[in-house]
């Protein structure tokens, strides 16, 4: 005897396994679907109208066998979308969009997870239990290229991808206007954050060291240091400046939206002191119009490159005599910057250093020292008497 199943999205008659048919509307186009299964593959074909007694009618008729497969041929379900799938079609069609960065991140970051996770496996079936598996095993260093434990904030990072990846599949729809992932099987899951994060502004007397040895590393070094405290922007910013970037007239940096991180394009006025080492630079490259402001040491129509300043970085640390210290590179000439600035409105220091909005700067890049610490109790009102 037929079993029959009623809901309010779909209809059910005949039993598991020996002569089940389901119907369903198309969430498209709201004409009813018939499912059946033939050979053990599940097939699908439109019944072609809307009329839900009707399609009920029919879903009761072809399971108790009275009439035959709807007409037509039939329509196969779609091979199952894998993981490794899912990467390539992302990885063809929203990594090519991205910075040169995070298109290196994006590529070793789907091959880690392909390796941890399998290229076959189905991403609607990643749970909990598969996010927590992962943020063990990249925690001790059983994941990643390196084979080195890494931080939380790393862990976080490759996340991120995944649940970007993951949203942009429940988004979008392949040729026949289905849906790649339904939804996120990740939706809400937390990321591992980092207790005491690393956080180092470079003092006062730090800076000073390295001003005085910069020349000795190399001219740009020199002048991508001063640049990085006068302004406080991100070195990726200020290596990749052209003299079309600056007004020496106004006194004033163009920061190009594509060399931001936030993509946040900007003007800033700069002081004497940037002034005067943009026209040391300028007389070094003899540059004008879109030549690079500091021209990679072997290509001079080149900027030059991350890895290179970070090599200046620490050899200028080197020659400084500063003990090498996890988390002091050129990002806590930044820090300094918004900790320098500290009396200044939120609004102007954001505007001077490229913050889209104030919390980054409180949140991560501001610290008070003691001596404002103490003038801040020094001036606190007391009661008379």
């Amino acid at each position: 005897m037929a079993r029959t199943k009623r809901s309010r999205r779909s209809y059910g008659a005949g039993e598991w396994g020996r002569n089940r048919v389901r119907i369903f509307p198309d969430p498209k186009t709201g004409m009813f679907q018939i499912e059946w299964r033939e050979n053990g593959r599940r097939l699908t074909r439109s019944l072609g109208h809307r009329d839900w007694v009707r399609a009920k009618r029919q879903a009761d008729e072809f399971a108790a066998g009275f009439i035959d497969a709807p007409n037509g041929k039939a329509e196969a379900e779609p091979e199952p979308l894998t993981l490794g799938k899912l990467f390539d079609i992302y990885g063809e069609e929203v990594t090519p969009t991205k910075s040169h960065h995070k298109r290196r991140h994006d590529r070793a970051a789907m091959r880690m997870f392909l390796g941890f996770f399998g290229r076959d496996r189905r991403p609607g079936t990643l749970s909990q239990r598969d996010w927590d598996r992962f943020i063990r095993a990249r925690r001790a260093g059983r994941v990643g290229l390196s084979g080195a434990p890494v931080s939380n904030r790393t862990i976080a990072y490759d996340l991120k991808l995944l649940v970007a990846v993951f949203n942009w599949a429940s988004k979008s729809r392949d040729e026949q206007g289905r849906l790649l992932l339904e939804a996120s099987p990740l939706r809400g899951l937390k990321a591992p954050t980092e207790k005491n994060p690393t956080r180092v502004i470079l003092s006062e007397d730090e800076y000073q060291a390295l001003l005085r040895v910069s020349r000795d590393v190399d001219w740009r070094f020199h002048v991508a240091l001063v640049l990085a405290h006068e302004t406080g922007h991100r070195i990726g910013a200020i290596r990749q400046l052209r003299w079309d970037d600056i007004d020496f007239d106004g006194g004033v940096i163009r920061w190009r939206a594509e060399h931001e991180k936030t993509g946040y394009e900007h003007r800033t006025p700069v002081t004497a002191e940037a002034v005067a080492v943009l026209e040391e630079a300028r007389r070094q490259t003899l540059g004008s119009g879109d030549a690079p402001v500091l021209p990679a040491p072997r290509n001079p129509a080149k900027c030059v490159s991350a890895e290179r300043v970070r090599i200046w970085w620490h050899k200028g640390q080197r020659l400084a005599g500063l003990e090498p210290k996890r988390g002091r590179g050129w990002h806590s000439l930044r820090r300094k910057f918004a900790s320098d600035l500290m009396d200044q409105p939120l609004k102007v220091l954001c505007q001077l250093g490229g913050w889209k909005t104030p919390h980054t700067v409180l949140e991560c890049y501001q610290r008070a020292d003691e001596g404002q610490l103490r003038t801040a109790l020094d001036g606190r009102r007391r009661p008379r008497g």
